[in-house]
């Protein structure tokens, strides 16, 4: 199992994983973009890395890939930094798992690779947020050394708001 960056030689991996979300709430958000042109996708998760094109209020951000083998089995999103928005809803990591490898550790493992990008890029303290419903996620997040900040609402749901401290 590794992470990786976006690439066309796992086209068809994310083409299943897509069909395989159905009509499920995709996480994180860029699995939400137009994927009919795999080339652009692509391009457009690199110009999102390098900040370039960005939406306003969003900011630079890492989509990396989960792979086993050749298959894509999570995906994640890094937000290089957050701007005030993002602080109070949203944080550093979102990161969803492909249905079928539910339930096996590949939540934890991911959550684990994507705090490492981060500590590497020298983040202090790293922001997760996730809906109080979803106690998948906050299990991982819990597990992966996050600690419970604050809860808000937004969008008519809780939201808690967990903090990973790194080291020096």
């Amino acid at each position: 199992m590794k992470l990786v960056p976006p690439s066309a030689i796992y086209e068809a991996s994310y083409q299943q994983y897509i069909e395989e979300l159905g009509d499920e709430e995709r996480y994180p958000f860029p699995m939400d973009f137009d994927h009919a042109d795999f080339e652009a996708l692509i391009q457009k998760l690199i110009n999102f890395a390098q900040g370039k094109n960005l939406p306003e209020g969003f900011v630079p951000s890492s989509t990396l890939w989960l792979v086993d083998e050749t298959k894509i089995v999570g995906v994640t999103n890094i937000r290089h930094y957050l701007n005030d928005r993002i602080t109070h809803c949203g944080g550093h990591i979102g990161l969803g798992i492909r249905p079928k490898y539910r339930g096996k550790g590949y939540g934890k493992r991911l959550m684990e690779l994507s705090i490492q990008w981060l500590q590497e890029m020298k983040a202090g303290t790293i922001h997760i947020h996730c809906h109080k419903d979803n106690s998948a996620s906050a299990n991982t997040i819990k597990a992966c050394g996050g600690l419970l900040d604050s809860e808000i609402e937004a969008d008519g749901k809780i939201v808690q708001r967990y903090v990973v401290k790194l080291g020096d």
